[in-house]
């Protein structure tokens, strides 16, 4: 049982049904119309008046002289971090062939999507760092052929700190376009675009509902809602930094939630007051504060235990630990998006560049999924090989599996292997 000296003002989301109609409607339109309805809504909703959408080499080249030396260095140091880890990532991954008893041979491949498009959003917020997470760590798991898109700002082309970031993470091509046209377009390959097998990145509402409709026509990461943050802490966590760390994600937006779970509480009461006093001089203030008023919450639990049963119900995005037994929360805690241990940390080195990937689950989807890594971007298969006694030997356990199962022409596919390699076996012995 947990004490809330906080409950958030709003508990739950309903789906827009309007929202959700319309996003069904556009990506009928393209389905339909191709490139004159994405030109339509590229009009109408981003100001997009050229008839051309792909980035020209130009332009990239431009942008790369518009950045200064430190953003470069700061880029590349991002970058390298995201993709080293990547790295050991698919390294931990290994193909395999191996006999599962005689004549059986079982095999494991792992092959990369062979073309993928990746979504930079530009809204409030340009998310630069996400064309590493996406793009650069695609490229690591061997994409082939990677689309990078990304909303024009003000009808004028992408901001150019994420047409660079998406030039130097390795896209193929580069294309301006913004929002459910342009998940659109790449699954159905539309304004020159070669139609992608999987899409992947972070957005709005419309994105993510965009994602969650194109399920099935192509791959998605997965399905991403608000960020989410949640910080448990004890008494030895510095209540100023605690209030800091959940304004820094509460500052995505309004419907952004941000928690706190603590065994101790004074340290609640005193950062429910050190965020009020935060908030009188937080430059984004406005939203942050909309977001924990509405979402914010703080509960007071008796132990350790009930902190890692509360927090596991959560299933946050983000999770930081700030106690004096911050190895035993890494030992046990198990539904998180990714986790933050000790005050050293904060999520956005998470999110920008520390390393791990900031594409993660929201709305409790960390009880059944982590977020993006290189794996997704990876299939594995198998393959199976058996010699002609094995199949001999199988033929007859298969078949009477079929049978039981009412699957006569599956029962016969195993049989009439069974009689052939019988056959020829009496047939090399003389019998």
């Amino acid at each position: 049982m947990a004490d809330y000296l906080k409950r958030a003002e709003q508990r739950s989301r309903q789906d827009s049904r309007d929202l959700v109609e319309l996003v069904r409607t556009m990506i009928a339109d393209v389905e339909k119309d191709g490139d004159d309805a994405v030109r339509r809504y590229a009009r109408d909703l981003d100001g997009w008046h050229s008839s051309d959408f792909r980035v020209s080499d130009d332009e990239i080249a431009s942008a790369r002289r518009a950045m200064s030396s430190v953003f470069k260095d700061d880029f590349a140091f991002c970058k390298k971090q995201v993709t080293d880890f990547a790295r050991r990532q698919r390294d931990s991954l290994s193909e395999f062939e191996a006999q599962f008893g005689d004549g059986i041979t079982l095999g494991q491949k792992i092959i990369p999507v062979e073309a993928v498009g990746c979504y930079i959003p530009g809204g409030k917020y340009p998310l630069i760092s996400a064309a590493i997470m996406s793009v650069a760590t695609a490229a690591v798991a061997g994409v082939g052929h990677i689309v990078g898109a990304a909303p024009p700002r003000e009808g004028k082309g992408i901001f150019p700190p994420t047409l660079y970031a998406l030039a130097e993470s390795g896209a193929t091509e580069i294309y301006s376009i913004g929002g459910v046209q342009a998940l659109a377009a790449m699954a159905f390959g539309c304004v020159g675009m070669r139609p992608v097998d999987m899409i992947t990145g972070p957005g709005n509402a419309y994105v993510a509902e965009a994602k969650r409709q194109l399920f099935g026509l192509v791959g998605i990461d997965l399905p991403a809602g608000p960020t989410e943050i949640l910080v448990i802490a004890d008494d030895s966590a510095d209540p100023a930094l605690v209030a800091t760390d959940l304004l820094g994600q509460a500052e995505h937006g309004p419907d952004s939630p941000a928690w706190l779970i603590t065994t101790s509480p004074r340290l609640g009461r005193e950062v429910i007051a050190e965020i009020e006093r935060q908030l009188l001089t937080l430059p984004t203030a406005a939203i942050a504060g909309s977001a924990w008023k509405r979402w914010g919450e703080v509960a007071v639990v008796d132990d350790d235990d009930a902190a890692i049963a509360l927090s596991d119900r959560y299933a946050p995005e983000h999770l930081e630990v700030l106690t004096r037994r911050n190895d035993y929360y890494l030992d046990n805690l198990k539904n998180y998006g990714s986790l933050f241990v000790g005050e050293e940390s904060t999520v956005a080195y998470g999110d920008k560049g520390v390393g791990t990937n900031h594409t993660l689950p929201t709305g409790r989807a960390a009880r059944y999924t982590g977020g993006l890594w290189v794996g997704k971007f990876l299939k594995t298969v198998t393959y199976q090989r058996l010699t002609p006694e094995a199949s001999e030997r199988i033929a007859p356990i298969i078949g009477r599996m079929c049978a039981s199962e009412g699957m006569l022409a599956h029962e016969i596919t195993a049989t009439v292997r069974q009689q052939r390699y019988a056959q020829r076996r009496r047939g090399e012995s003389g019998a």
